[in-house]
């Protein structure tokens, strides 16, 4: 029922190695979710490595404050066209 502890162990690494895996393709999402805020506020004027930082640890947060926060690049007036 229970198999033999050499069949118990093949079938442990085989889970371990999908649960590395599956960590793996989690962490890859994360940080390329954590790009999205980033260039928003890059694009604005803002530090896109400072924004970067922040969205990894929290990325609603960051996401919201990149598009509400107000925009530095240089935006032409009248006569500076």
């Amino acid at each position: 029922m229970g198999g033999t502890a050499a069949e118990t162990g093949d079938n442990m690494s085989g889970i371990l190695a999908v649960s590395v895996f599956g960590w793996i393709v989690l962490v890859f999402i994360w940080v390329a979710l954590a790009f999205w805020p980033a260039r928003v506020a890059a694009r604005k004027g803002h530090s896109f490595f400072g924004y970067f930082i922040f969205s990894v640890f929290f990325f609603p947060l960051a996401l919201v404050m990149a598009y509400v926060v107000d925009d530095r690049a240089a935006v032409p007036g009248p006569g500076l066209t």
